[in-house]
């Protein structure tokens, strides 16, 4: 029989890449979408036929413990993608980011305890960093918690960290570095740029232009999870890992290679609505991916203008650009 992976927040951007490639793969995918009542998979309503022929859909919760269990009940392996991930809304509704955030991964954890599971990967962020204080960053480089997303996700962190430690759960802490490409929601700066031109519009709203990112396609970072899933569980058990390209760039040099590739002229308008608080802005991040690499086949295939070129197609295609609502500061 195939080997069965649980995946929460399945129904999401990173998540439902990684249902498509598992699936490909040869896996078996359990896969959580958070409850609604129009009975919709998000971004798994998108995949064809056959390859939701090999995944098992349930609608759930993972603030609920139960919902939780029931999804990872009978499965090998789970990769925990749930979470609350916008950082201005957390500003507004931090209490909802702690809930889903660490109370979510605590619910993972304990069901993991609780069945035995295989291997748990969970899903960082490289926002847990802060400001990078040192370049490119290590996994050993301080976490500070410029946001309240980003404490909650050092919280989750840190539980994944304890259960390891507590009770030897076999987990595993994936730490993306600023993830883009198809599906992706407006509320991310190359979404935003690209689904405003795609849309016509020659002035892009956009925040703070000066901080540095490094963006990984998503494939590529699929791919870092299956690796954690298929390394042998000594190399990678109990350890974080870094998943970036080592590559940076600012967010003016983004929009203008943007507009490079879409051949559009762009004038941009910095909205104050769209800026952090001055000590909240996580000026620079750049990726030291020394570790996965070393420990796991995993290393990045998408070099960033390949990656926006994909990007660039899907959200021109009018059946996807007509989910965005391009004329407001989507949070």
């Amino acid at each position: 029989m195939p080997t069965t992976v649980a995946i929460t927040g399945a129904d999401g951007f990173i998540g439902s890449h990684l249902v498509e490639l598992l699936v490909r793969s040869g896996y078996r995918v359990r896969a959580m979408a958070q409850y609604n009542s129009f009975g919709s998979w998000g971004w798994l309503d998108s995949l064809d036929a056959d390859t939701l022929a090999s995944v098992d859909i349930m609608l759930g919760d993972v603030r609920d413990r139960d919902s939780v269990l029931a999804l990872m009940t009978g499965a090998d392996m789970t990769c925990h993608l749930a979470a609350l991930i916008a950082i201005p809304y957390s500003y507004q509704a931090p209490w909802s980011y702690l809930e889903t955030n660490a109370g979510g991964t605590l619910n993972v954890l304990e069901a993991g305890r609780t069945l035995g599971t295989d291997r748990i990967v969970c899903t960082s962020t490289s926002e847990v960093y802060g400001s990078a204080r040192t370049v490119p960053i290590a996994e050993d480089h301080p976490l500070q918690a410029q946001s309240p997303y980003s404490a909650s996700k050092i919280a989750a962190d840190k539980l994944v960290e304890s259960y390891h430690l507590s009770f030897e759960l076999p987990t595993v802490t994936l730490r993306p570095f600023n993830t883009y490409g198809p599906r992706q929601s407006a509320r991310a700066v190359i979404p935003t740029v690209i689904s405003q031109l795609a849309a016509g519009r020659q002035e892009v709203a956009l925040g703070s232009l000066t901080p540095t990112r490094d963006f990984n396609y998503v494939l590529d970072t699929a791919h870092a999870f299956q690796s954690m899933l298929e390394s042998p569980l000594a190399d990678v058990v109990g350890r974080t890992f870094n998943a970036g390209s080592g590559v940076e760039i600012s967010i003016a040099d983004t929009v203008a290679l943007i507009s490079e590739l879409m051949g559009k002229e762009v004038d941009i308008c910095v909205e104050s609505d769209r800026l952090r608080p001055e000590r909240s802005e996580v000026v620079r991040l750049v990726s030291d991916s020394t570790a996965i690499t070393q420990a796991t086949s995993w290393k990045p295939s998408h070099p960033l203008s390949d990656g926006l070129r994909s990007t660039i197609e899907w959200f021109s295609d009018p059946a996807n650009l007509r989910r965005y609502r391009t004329d407001q500061y989507n949070v």
